[in-house]
């Protein structure tokens, strides 16, 4: 008679302690057993403790492996299509948590509203990408919107489109958002040349732009915080 205890991995009874220590106190689980579960998720028939660590190695922290693009989880042995799917849907609900102060209806009275947003949604970004939150008169979220999407540098970005999305929506201001992959939210004269072009043509419509937030995944600039608008 086969002994079931014996053809059972050796895994699994570890992983079932690290669920009963979830449920007793999550905080005292250790990074690399967080990411453990998270890996168990997608890969139930494989002890995930080593690839956790390897992960956590790589990318030196829980935060930085797990907003990590997925195509940079390929140099890992037995990461294929599904666990890079999991990731897009970690950093979905990330973003979409990071995105409620965005949401249409909420009232925005600072510029780390939009901020927090840009930086859930667009902080781990490879590529540049150009957002905007469209307000009513009270500065109501109408809609946050990508604008535009372009490369690691740039991304192209017209103002006539913008104003004709605010035209649309029958939007009261603006505040434009987008990132800088590099790692320095310092705005770049393009920025700035850009970001007045707005302005100028938003002023001729009596729409206010209100404020262009440049986002990395820690930090933020704020055109407004600054002066420069």
């Amino acid at each position: 008679m086969p002994d079931a205890k014996k053809d059972t991995p050796h895994y699994q009874g570890h992983r079932q302690r690290l669920k009963e220590k979830l449920a007793r106190n999550a905080r005292s689980l250790a990074d690399y057993e967080i990411l453990e579960l998270v890996l168990a998720s997608v890969l139930p028939r494989r002890d995930t403790k080593p690839l956790a660590k390897d992960i956590l190695d790589r990318f030196g922290s829980l935060k930085e492996a797990l907003m990590a693009r997925p195509d940079r989880l390929d140099e890992f042995k037995g990461v294929g299509e599904g666990v890079k799917a999991h990731w897009h849907l970690l950093q979905e609900v990330h973003a979409r948590l990071g995105e409620a102060s965005a949401r249409r209806g909420e009232t925005l009275s600072d510029p780390a509203d939009v901020a927090r947003a840009a930086m859930a949604r667009l902080g781990n970004k490879g590529a540049e990408e150009f957002w905007a939150a469209f307000l009513d008169s009270k500065n109501r979220v109408i809609a946050w919107e990508q604008v535009s999407k372009g490369t690691i540098n740039a991304t192209p970005v017209f103002p006539r489109e913008i104003l004709a999305t605010a035209l649309r929506l029958e939007a009261a201001g603006v505040i434009l958002a987008h990132n800088h992959p590099g790692g320095d939210p310092t705005p770049s004269a393009e920025d700035v040349r850009l970001t007045e072009r707005i302005r100028e043509t938003a002023e001729g419509l009596d729409i206010r732009i209100l404020d262009h937030v440049v986002v990395t995944d820690r930090e933020f600039y704020s055109f407004s915080e600054f002066g420069r608008l």
